[in-house]
């Protein structure tokens, strides 16, 4: 950084002049995992396994990219 830049600021960094957005924490990660694990296990021991981890990631889904949109619609349209 020049020393005309620190002398003018005082040394110190400028502020920031947008918003960092950080999406709020979330179990849905984990449980898409989950279920893909179930599903993969279950091809080999039971198809009703692999059935269920398929439907619960499926769920699992659905609800994550509801609250992903709801959570984009929330943001500033500037943003």
């Amino acid at each position: 950084m020049p020393e005309a830049e620190l002398t003018e600021s005082g040394g110190a960094l400028p502020q920031p002049t947008e918003e960092v957005h950080l999406p709020d924490p979330s179990y849905l990660p984990v449980l898409l995992a989950a279920s893909i694990w179930v599903a993969l296990v279950g091809v080999t021991i039971s198809w009703i396994m692999t059935g269920v981890g398929v439907l619960v990631g499926v769920v699992v889904i659905v609800r994550w990219v509801r609250s992903a949109r709801t959570e984009l619609r929330e943001l500033p349209l500037e943003h």
